[in-house]
């Protein structure tokens, strides 16, 4: 008992900063949609529909710029301190690419919002916001190449922060030119793309400042100047980086989806929909902290060669992802009528709603498990079977599930959440079984 509470403390300590920090860009978020619901709403709908668009290809690059953690934490935990350096190196190259690529596919894609049947002055709002979110993907994944470094050396505290700050300025750039403050431009919807562009070109040199001015980092020869590629660097990186990315992309995309067939049974049930989920994904960022926690853990667990605290690290993260998610579940029980209150004041809404958040409840469990899954797994640099495993779970089971009960069952957007429940169980306990079976093995690094 004293091992798994001292267990239970070292990774809460490690995953507290990383759920802040989400829960810090997820405000940015939020207050991009409050500032542009006052200009009316045809610029929040073209917000949304560009926000979908950029996050379904975006996500591809979190998810590659995700390998860095883990490989780092493994080599930390070995003691081989120049090999830190060395995937740092690579990692930013590779995301640095990546940046450019997914930019110019987002840029592309613009200018294919007006065939999605939107209405014509929403289409035409989102085709330059959405332009101007590309611009935004070299800072986002330059400030990840160096966040997922060094948190991989569990030195988390410094991007929690300077997400925080982010939103500060996101805030101040917002003000000035949405609406046209202090003599700058009134811009609109674009003006609050500006504001996304400078908050993440802030973090991104933040950031940079902090790690370049850190005696700490110094011992691990960060600098580009001697950069000597290294093919099986390069390799290990994209083969941890691009199975986590098509992971991503499958749950993203799930989601994504079920949007869209939630939004044919009408308005009140999709914006009930996004009440729900809304309110479900702040509770997940506690499990996706968690996940980096265990990540890590598992990592450095993997450096040292120590099958035992391999399986310690991971079932502590597994435990405390459910507890923690457990006691969401509650208060989404007890509130389940306040919560969705503070979002809208429709009856009908309210109704769906606050009946989504029991179905929201029966699945936190599974949903922090299957987070924390994920983020073990990739501690032990095994990302091709639980992207199977994530596939089944979305497109197999949750996907068709959901169709057969919201349409032939008639039980409409409850359907599709119930579908989404069998499918996030079915994938925590797949994840759970998977690195308990890999737990056991003997390490190769």
């Amino acid at each position: 008992m004293q091992r798994l509470v001292s267990n239970i403390r070292y990774t809460f300590l490690l995953a507290y900063p990383v759920i802040i920090g989400q829960l810090g860009m997820m405000m940015m978020g939020v207050v991009d949609s409050m500032m542009v619901g006052r200009i009316g709403a045809e610029p929040l709908a073209a917000a949304s529909i560009a926000n979908s668009l950029f996050i379904l290809i975006f996500i591809i690059g979190i998810g590659i710029s995700s390998a860095i953690t883990p490989l780092t934490a493994i080599s930390i935990g070995a003691l081989k301190y120049e090999e830190c350096g060395s995937i740092f190196r690579h990692g930013l190259l590779i995301n640095s690419l990546t940046s450019l690529i997914l930019a110019i596919i987002i840029i592309g894609s613009a200018g294919l919002i007006r065939f999605l049947d939107q209405p014509e002055k929403v289409a035409v709002l989102a085709e330059p916001y959405t332009v101007i979110l590309g611009l935004s993907v070299f800072p986002s994944l330059v400030f990840m190449a160096y966040r997922n470094f060094i948190e991989g050396l569990s030195v988390m505290r410094p991007a929690m922060i300077i997400t925080l700050l982010a939103n500060i300025v996101n805030f101040i750039v917002n003000w000035l030119l949405i609406y046209g403050n202090w003599g700058f431009p009134e811009l609109g919807l674009n003006g609050a793309g500006w504001a996304t562009f400078s908050s993440r070109m802030f973090m991104m040199v933040m950031l940079i400042i902090y790690v370049n001015k850190t005696e700490f980092f110094k011992k691990f020869d960060m600098s580009l100047r001697k950069f000597k590629a290294n093919i099986s660097t390069f390799k290990k990186i994209l083969n941890l980086g691009i199975p986590g990315g098509v992971q991503y992309f499958f749950e993203v995309g799930a989601f994504v989806f079920a949007a869209i067939m939630i939004g044919w049974f009408g308005t009140e049930q999709l914006a009930a929909h996004q009440i729900a989920i809304n309110l479900a994904s702040i509770s997940f960022m506690s499990a996706t902290g968690i996940s980096a926690a265990g990540s890590i853990r598992v990592g450095n667990a993997v450096g040292k060669r120590s099958i035992k605290a391999i399986r310690d690290a991971g079932f502590t993260a597994i435990i405390l992802g459910g507890s923690v998610m457990a006691g969401f579940g509650i208060l989404f029980v007890l509130f389940n009528k306040l919560l969705p209150a503070i979002y809208i004041s429709d009856e009908g809404v309210l109704s769906f709603a606050s009946n989504l958040l029991f179905i929201a409840a029966m699945f936190q469990i599974s949903d922090g498990v299957q987070a924390v899954g994920i983020g073990i797994l990739r501690g032990l640099t095994d990302v091709k079977v639980p992207t199977i495993i994530t596939f089944i779970a979305y497109w197999i089971l949750a996907v068709p599930i959901g169709y057969f009960l919201g349409f032939v069952m008639n039980m409409q957007v409850y359907g599709v959440w119930v579908g989404f429940f069998v499918g996030l169980t079915a994938s925590a306990t797949l994840l759970t079984l998977r690195f308990n079976s890999r737990s056991r093995k003997k390490i190769s690094i």
